[in-house]
């Protein structure tokens, strides 16, 4: 998918669209999140966009974005599982979801913001699993910011500082998803060890 004549075509609010949709919505799963931010960084490097209102509305819609998925999942959750033997959806995943956000939960609203697809349904799980509302929200604030701001500004540093860069945008995308990965990774590592 060429990202930057995806930004040419659905402009600066469809760029929000997108990444509210990624953020939380079960749709928005296969869209491309760190890529898009980065790229509108870029572009707002070379004055196609206006670098502020980018910031601004990216965090906006990612932390609206989780919010929404924390609030579908916290109503549609209980009906989807009332069938403890529903095909699909079995109740002992909600209580695996609890505990696992009861242990993990402040870490994986931040890191899951870096992962593509796990940022779609953390938050749908964390209103499932009922995560207190105060810590998401405080977390999703924490990760909008870190996501939404950060990878859009290291396009636009990166744009800004590295002549030509744009030639390099597909090594530098794959390059930003490894490395969002490595947490994710590490923390795998981590609990296999205890275990």
């Amino acid at each position: 998918m060429d990202v930057e004549k995806l930004i040419e075509t659905v402009g600066t609010l469809g760029l929000f669209a997108i990444v509210f949709a990624e953020s939380g919505l079960l749709i928005g799963f296969f869209l491309p999140g760190d890529s898009l931010l980065f790229t509108a960084g870029l572009l707002a490097s070379q004055g196609e966009l206006n670098l502020p209102v980018i910031l601004v509305g990216c965090f906006v819609a990612a932390v609206a974005g989780d919010q929404a998925g924390y609030l579908f999942g916290r109503r549609v959750g209980p009906t989807l599982f009332k069938r403890p033997d529903s095909r699909f959806f079995k109740h002992e995943n909600v209580e695996k979801a609890q505990a696992y956000f009861d242990k993990y939960g402040v870490k994986t609203i931040v890191l899951a913001r870096f992962v593509p697809i796990v940022r779609t349904f953390a938050p749908i799980v964390a209103g499932v699993g009922k995560m207190e509302y105060r810590t998401f929200v405080r977390f999703n604030v924490l990760g909008g910011l870190l996501w939404g701001v950060g990878v859009t500004m290291l396009g636009y540093v990166l744009g800004d500082t590295v002549p030509e860069i744009d030639k390099y945008l597909l090594p530098v995308i794959a390059l930003i998803v490894a490395l969002s990965l490595l947490p994710v990774v590490l923390e795998l590592r981590k609990a296999r060890r205890s275990s």
